[in-house]
């Protein structure tokens, strides 16, 4: 069995479903912030705020990097001296960074206390795209030495 093939199966639907949460999330924020007024529709938002962030997202999260080490794991440790890896791995870890500070974000509106704009929300969920397609180019072309 290809232990290989079957973790790099794993990773890419814990990828794909992470990165759907991360970016449904902001978008979620921001038609939070424009029905602020509205208490009930606060608490729908709330709900589906907290179940994607803790029953998708983080799960999700958790397994992409569980995966991702399995991979460097199978194929190899050395594979981390090459430099497009540092920088895939570098830009991993500042998607993880995002994916707390949208933790830090649900808290606030959790907690009645978000004082973000929806404009802001729109303007940060262009984040993930942009490390999303850095992360699969590096992976991909491996263009600093592959």
């Amino acid at each position: 069995m290809n232990f290989y093939l079957i973790f790099k199966s794993l990773h890419l639907v814990a990828v794909i479903s992470w990165m759907a949460g991360l970016l449904y999330l902001p978008r979620i924020f921001v038609y939070h912030t424009e029905n602020s007024s509205n208490v009930e529709i606060c608490k729908v938002f709330k709900v589906m705020e907290s179940k994607l962030y803790f029953y998708i997202m983080y799960p999700a999260m958790l397994l992409s990097w569980i995966f991702g080490l399995a991979l460097i794991h199978s194929v190899g440790a050395e594979l981390l001296s090459a430099l497009w890896m540092q920088v895939k791995f570098f830009l991993v870890v500042v998607l993880t960074a995002y994916h707390f500070y949208l933790g830090s974000c649900l808290r606030a509106f959790k907690d009645d206390r978000n004082t973000s704009s929806s404009k802001y929300f729109r303007i940060i969920n262009e984040i993930p795209t942009i490390l999303l397609i850095l992360i699969i180019f590096f992976a991909i072309l491996k263009p600093l030495g592959g």
